[in-house]
């Protein structure tokens, strides 16, 4: 499972249980469930009984539902450390006839970012490939000067440096998330 994707799906059930034993909480104590229950104490109450005379099965089934919480964050921190949505080795051909030709990500990055700061209004470039070597994608984000006119910056690196990238994968459909800030 993807990194960003565990994050956050463990996130939002963690937030929807605490929201929802939040709320129960504020409707208990504003008499939603009666008004003698608004009034008990938080463990002298039927709960608290049910707990002390079935405590010999009901523990140890809470120990296994802490343990499978416990596998689940395990899991989602091994997602966190092991995933990455980096791209091997670019496959530039793939026909026998032609031979195949290996792009490392990093030589077409360092190419790319190099281009694009040379851009008069260019304070710093940035990029990354992410997916699959066989069929990636270009990830850049161009930080500017303040009086960089943005669309005629925009049309240069559409124009000049992305046209660049694409050529040298030879995939004129090469998809390219373009940030500017």
């Amino acid at each position: 499972m993807h990194a960003d994707r565990s994050n956050r799906v463990m996130l939002t059930l963690l937030g929807l249980l605490v929201l929802t034993a939040g709320a129960a909480a504020m409707a208990a104590s504003t008499g939603v469930f009666g008004a003698s229950f608004s009034r008990q104490a938080l463990l002298a109450n039927h709960v608290g009984a049910y707990f002390g005379d079935h405590g010999g099965w009901l523990w140890p089934a809470i120990a296994g539902g802490c343990l499978l919480i416990a596998l689940a964050c395990l899991r989602w921190i091994l997602a966190l450390l092991a995933s990455t949505d980096r791209a091997g080795d670019i496959i530039i051909g793939g026909s026998t006839d032609e031979g195949t030709t290996i792009l490392r990500p990093a030589a077409l990055i360092d190419a790319l970012t190099s281009e694009v700061s040379a851009y008069h209004g260019v304070a710093s470039a940035k990029g990354r490939i992410i997916g699959d070597g066989r069929d990636p994608e270009v990830v850049l984000t161009v930080i500017t000067a303040p009086t960089t006119d943005l669309r005629a910056l925009h049309h240069r690196i559409e124009a000049e440096a992305l046209a660049h990238a694409r050529q040298a994968i030879g995939n004129p459909s090469l998809p390219i998330q373009l940030y500017l800030a």
